[in-house]
């Protein structure tokens, strides 16, 4: 039988560990390579005791918190790593460096994708009919109140126009799920062609446009300076009286100040943010005074059982590398330009 491949978990966050790589998982993972249970950080490179651990890695399990090597840190601390396997999406803050060293990084980018997508789909359909507004009103002992407000004033999952900002792996996930129901989808994407927005069943219009027409616009932009302040007060004053906004990007794309300004504006807007400039905001941020804007601690991705499914993604992927097959989900350093 041939020697298992040494394997480690090398994360700064070590409180990730237990709840991204459970029991069972790490079961899966000795069956397939020498796997210890230890956690280890960037501060331990310096250990003389652990050089020789690192020297014969030839696999790292990671998900947030993976240190942000250099290729000479790459080439110095880890000479045989071959594959970094990440239980999350975005590796774009760290995987240059490895890459450069000639080692391949998988993310689970693809299984998250699913379930942000399903957190954004169940959103749209919740803003359409006033979900978030009727129930504090009822809440408060307003039933008929809030009632009204659902039936006259949110226009509903019939003929609606949705406003979706990036299709990549989130957005065009989206717009196929929407495509189940009489939607019409307003799309800006300056990347893809016409065709692939007709295929999309999407327009493509102006980001001006869309925030006039849309009454739910979602964001999925692309992570890059390009990007960063793109949604300003300009776009989000054009927005209907009763529209909504919805970010599960990022939350530098959007000037905070400003969507607070449109919200207070126009009370009958909505904002349903998932990810923020700063996690966790500070409790003196003025989005938690307003009454018309919804936050999520960044849950879109993720859920107790929903990190089973990275764990099946990296598990494929180890089972493919340890055969010699193309594997499925390796990032180049091309993709890390657009990656969020």
């Amino acid at each position: 039988m041939a020697e298992k491949k040494q394997a480690i978990f090398f994360n700064d966050d070590s409180w990730r560990f237990p709840v991204l790589y459970p029991e069972e998982l790490r079961a899966r993972i000795r069956a397939l390579a020498d796997f210890p249970d230890e956690i280890y950080s960037s501060k331990d490179l310096d250990d003389p005791t652990l050089a020789g651990l690192f020297a014969r890695t030839r696999v790292i399990f990671s998900s947030w918190g993976m240190p942000a090597l250099t290729e000479a840190q790459v080439r110095e601390f880890f000479p045989k790593l071959r594959l970094v396997l990440y239980s999350a999406a975005s590796v774009r803050y760290f995987a240059e460096g490895y890459l450069d060293a000639g080692v391949t990084v998988v993310t689970a980018a693809q299984a998250m994708a699913d379930f942000v997508t399903q957190y954004t789909v169940a959103a749209i359909y919740h803003l359409n009919k006033g979900f978030y507004r009727s129930a504090e009103l009822y809440r408060s002992g307003r039933f008929d109140e809030g009632k009204a407000y659902s039936q006259f004033h949110c226009p509903g999952n019939y003929e609606t126009k949705i406003g979706v900002i990036g299709a990549g792996a989130i957005g065009s996930r989206v717009i196929r799920q929407l495509n189940a129901y009489p939607f019409e989808i307003l799309l800006f994407d300056p990347f893809i062609s016409n065709a692939r927005a007709t295929e999309l069943k999407a327009k493509k219009v102006s980001l001006e446009t869309l925030f006039a027409e849309s009454d739910v616009i979602s964001n999925h932009l692309a992570n890059n300076p390009q990007t960063v302040d793109m949604l300003n007060y300009t776009l989000f004053s054009r927005m209907k009286p009763d529209a909504a906004f919805i970010n599960t990007g990022r939350g530098a794309q959007v000037v905070e100040t400003d969507l607070a300004r449109a919200l207070r504006e126009e009370p009958g807007r909505w904002a349903l943010l998932d990810v923020t400039r700063e996690e966790p905001i500070a409790p003196e941020h003025e989005f938690w005074a307003l009454p018309n804007l919804t936050l999520t601690p960044h849950i879109a991705g993720v859920g107790r059982l929903e990190v089973l499914a990275y764990d099946d993604l990296l598990l494929d992927e180890l089972d493919r590398w340890l055969a010699g097959l193309p594997l499925r989900h390796a990032v180049s350093k091309e993709q890390l330009k657009t990656m969020a």
